[in-house]
């Protein structure tokens, strides 16, 4: 049992359900108007889309399944993704 489940943990997927558009996390990160959401906002830009950032932040929380993924784990990935 524990070797199947850290296998399935290891190999789990995870995938944001619904499509976003650059304009809804533009609308999203304008609305906030922190230094953390101009910063992803501009990494965002300077990366010509949303394919690269949808796919780290999928694969770097990953690694917070076994301890939990949350809206602060999710922010802090946000904020290391725009800051790399």
């Amino acid at each position: 049992m524990n070797e199947l489940a850290r296998y399935l943990v290891e190999n789990a997927y995870i995938d944001f359900e619904g499509g976003i558009t650059i304009e809804e996390v533009r609308r999203f990160l304008r609305e906030e108007d922190s230094r953390e959401s101009r910063a992803l906002l501009s990494k965002l830009i300077e990366d010509k889309g949303l394919e690269d950032f949808m796919i780290t932040i999928a694969d770097c929380l990953k690694d917070h399944l076994r301890t939990g993924i949350n809206e602060d784990v999710i922010k802090a990935q946000l904020r290391t993704y725009s800051e790399a």
